[in-house]
């Protein structure tokens, strides 16, 4: 089935959709959207080659799940997962050089950068921990 046929059917009513007052676009909380919202472009359901980044299981680096093109029609082995846990800078870079040497989307290049690089700051911010301040004692005078 086209994308275009299968967005039409799941546009409205999915299970991922968040519909809220006041906002005009909805969120999806499916798995192989990157920036959750409710559009056709980051749709992971109805697309046959689209992107998925999420932490990494130790909570060291993120892994990226890639889908086959090939194996669009048995969705148990479509899935590719790669994990990146090399440092944050060499592994953004792994991630951009990944994507474009297996000729995957191009519009969700950015996209998966931004999420990989989010990942990483909340794991960063994680294993910061802050010093217990003692109490100051005031000289009696």
């Amino acid at each position: 089935m086209s994308a275009d046929l299968s967005w039409m059917i799941v546009r409205n009513n999915n299970a991922f959709l968040s519909k809220k007052t006041n906002i005009k676009k909805p969120f999806s909380k499916e798995p192989m959207n990157l920036t959750n919202l409710a559009s056709k472009r980051y749709n992971g359901l109805v697309h046959d080659n689209s992107i998925g980044v999420e932490s990494a299981p130790n909570n060291k680096g993120f892994t990226v799940i890639t889908k086959k093109r090939k194996l669009a029609n048995k969705p148990g082995k479509s899935l590719v997962k790669v994990n990146f846990t090399s440092g944050p800078r060499r592994s953004l870079f792994k991630l951009r050089k990944y994507l474009l040497g297996n000729n995957y989307r191009k519009d969700l290049i950015q996209a998966s950068l931004r999420r990989a690089s989010a990942i990483l700051e909340s794991q960063k911010r994680a294993t910061l921990t802050l010093k217990k301040l003692g109490k100051s004692k005031k000289p009696d005078a």
